[in-house]
């Protein structure tokens, strides 16, 4: 029995998430919940506060050196920016479902909120909704005289799988690059956009940070492994400084990547870290087409 039918059991309502979910509108059940929490959070005292903030893994602060983040953090929004990259400073939420709905996340891996939102789990996400957004109202020339749009973050994200280690909170910061443009044939935009996000890593891993380990790994994500080919022999016309390497059939599936996945892998005192992940996704094309 799980724990919400073990609750429903003990209340004697077997219905309860049914009614919840599939008879009120999403208005209906956040003016229910916000006065529930309104009378849970009414009988708080003081006191109580300061238990559940000792006891809740989501909200106790990192413990990092904050100004050499933040100065690190102006050190690669300036990349972000020369590499074409747009800054965005986005919201702390996004719309309720934004990793679930396109992707295949779990619901239950984001801090669900009130008022149709989530708490901001992935910000590619609320980047490829941006950029989707800008597409569907005819905005993006606007925003950017081109045909591809690309944006970039560095946002704190909080995701609730529990984090066991040492060091790690639940919330942490990550930088993004999002990429998005229209399908010209022949894999073109696909190469130009990769190549393009692995020089943004380049320039700041080794070339700032004097990471000398770096290597990249091409994941194949397809079924015939042309889009890795083809793209593995364009980056490799373009530049003979990276360390590149391929896997074509790899050891663990994945259904959120489409075509193509790639891997930033550091080495730092003998042990290797994967640093950097990305790859190629539809979800503009769903919420613009459909």
């Amino acid at each position: 029995m799980t724990i919400v039918e073990k609750i429903l059991h003990r209340i004697n309502r077997p219905d309860l998430v049914r009614i919840l979910s599939d008879e009120l509108t999403p208005s209906e059940l956040n003016s229910l919940l916000l006065e529930v929490f309104d009378r849970q959070t009414g009988r708080l005292s003081p006191t109580a506060l300061l238990g559940h903030y000792q006891k809740n893994r989501f909200v106790k602060p990192a413990n990092i050196d904050f100004l050499a983040l933040r100065d690190l953090e102006t050190q690669l929004l300036n990349i972000f920016e020369a590499f074409h990259f747009q800054p965005v400073e986005l919201s702390p939420v996004a719309p309720l479902g934004s990793c679930s709905v396109v992707a295949t996340a779990d619901q239950k891996k984001t801090l669900s909120a009130l008022r149709g939102t989530e708490v901001l789990a992935d910000a590619t996400n609320a980047l490829a909704l941006h950029a989707a957004d800008l597409k569907k109202n005819g905005q993006w020339q606007a925003v950017l005289p081109t045909d591809q749009l690309r944006f970039s973050a560095i946002h704190r994200h909080v995701r609730t799988p529990l984090v066991a280690v040492a060091g790690h909170t639940q919330h942490f910061k990550i930088g993004c690059l999002v990429s998005s443009g229209r399908d010209t044939g022949g894999f073109q935009f696909e190469c130009n956009s990769l190549a393009e996000h692995l020089a943004v890593v380049t320039a700041i891993l080794r070339d700032t940070l004097q990471i000398n380990t770096l290597r990249f790994k091409l994941i194949q994500r397809d079924k015939d492994g042309r889009l890795l080919e083809q793209v593995k022999n364009h980056i490799q016309s373009l530049r003979n400084d990276w360390l590149l390497e391929t896997e074509t059939a790899p050891n663990r599936a994945n259904q959120y990547y489409q075509g193509l996945q790639y891997k930033a892998i550091i080495t730092v005192r003998g042990q290797e870290h994967e640093i950097g992940d990305g790859g190629f996704v539809d979800w503009t094309q769903h919420v613009v087409t459909e």
